[in-house]
């Protein structure tokens, strides 16, 4: 209980910081929901060009990133400020975090939770929820708690390749363009069909690190559709446990990570 008062407490802080600034807070605010805007914009424009991308018509395609983009929004705000991990290890500002009684990634979770991507994460669902519409589902139990899973699987998924990315910093201070090339970079694979790329790109995105079951496969088995590249449709159902094992990659890591680092001694 005395730790959850202390994560209230730091969460009331951020919060009132935040918001004590409300016209600056508004304007990022809107400003950063720019970025599942153009996501959604550029599927559009795409296509325009084309009635069908790798196989599939818009609104499948639409179903895909609206899928992708409620999870990585849900999970960019919640779990996205952690790669200023190489600010604080730079700084030195981790050591006071290491000295408190209190588990580390929590505290810098919560020291500095973006509020200002909330609108991002409305948007994402409210692209999920009209891909929805868009499509004649045949809804049944098990496509009901997929569309339900799913976000939040997605959420659990790109969350644990955030943590993953931010830990390379204790080894490699600079290596934040690396952890954007799998954090953002992932997320603009899975709003896409898979079938539109190259097999040895797919096979190490998709299958080996997982990529494939954000959106992809779950859309397919919300639509009722065979795997083109020849899944069962029992794969459409396992983006819950392909979140639970990169959240287990990333807790290895993490612990890995925090052994390794050596004080900055200020």
């Amino acid at each position: 209980m005395g730790e959850l008062r202390a994560y209230a407490a730091l969460f009331g802080a951020q919060t009132r910081s935040v918001l004590s600034y409300r016209t600056s807070f508004v304007v990022e605010l809107f400003g950063n929901m720019g970025a599942t805007v153009f996501d959604v914009i550029t599927v559009l424009v795409l296509f325009r060009a084309t009635p069908q991308v790798g196989g599939f018509t818009l609104a499948q395609a639409v179903l895909m990133v609206g899928l992708s983009s409620a999870g990585f929004a849900l999970a960019d705000m919640l779990v996205g400020n952690v790669d200023r991990l190489k600010t604080y290890v730079r700084a030195g500002t981790l050591d006071a975090v290491l000295v408190r009684p209190l588990p580390a990634l929590p505290q810098l979770l919560l020291m500095d939770l973006p509020l200002r991507k909330a609108l991002r994460v409305v948007f994402g669902f409210t692209v999920l929820t009209g891909a929805v519409v868009m499509n004649d589902i045949d809804w049944t139990p098990a496509r009901v708690v997929l569309i339900v899973v799913t976000p939040l699987a997605a959420a659990a998924f790109f969350g644990s390749i955030f943590v993953i990315s931010a830990t390379l910093a204790f080894w490699w201070v600079d290596s934040g363009e690396i952890g954007s090339a799998f954090t953002y970079g992932g997320r603009d694979f899975t709003s896409y069909p898979i079938t539109v790329y190259g097999a040895g790109f797919r096979g190490l995105f998709a299958y080996a690190m997982g990529f494939g079951f954000v959106a992809y496969q779950p859309a397919l088995a919300l639509l009722g559709r065979a795997d083109p590249l020849g899944l069962p449709a029992v794969a459409g159902y396992l983006s819950p446990l392909v979140a639970l094992a990169a959240a287990a990659v990333a807790a290895c890591v993490w612990r890995t990570g925090i052994r390794h680092y050596r004080s900055t001694g200020s």
